[in-house]
């Protein structure tokens, strides 16, 4: 575990390991939640790079139930 101090105008540091590992880029956005007294630093994903990340999945067709048929 990494331990950063809380500057007097509230900034800290992210550890240059942490950067590096999750790839955090000079100037990318990142969204922050609280959860259960603590804080969550999410990096932002640009939707647009999401495009075709699931071409891979092999999700069986589906099939509409008998009932529901119009």
């Amino acid at each position: 575990m990494t331990t950063v101090t809380v500057s007097p105008k509230f900034q800290v540091v992210i550890p240059k390991k942490v950067r590096e590992r999750i790839g955090l880029r000079v100037g990318q956005k990142i969204h922050i939640f609280e959860l259960d007294n603590s804080v969550l630093l999410v990096p932002h994903v640009p939707i647009e790079s999401m495009r075709g990340f699931l071409k891979d999945l092999n999700i069986p067709p589906f099939e509409r139930e008998l009932d529901r048929e119009l």
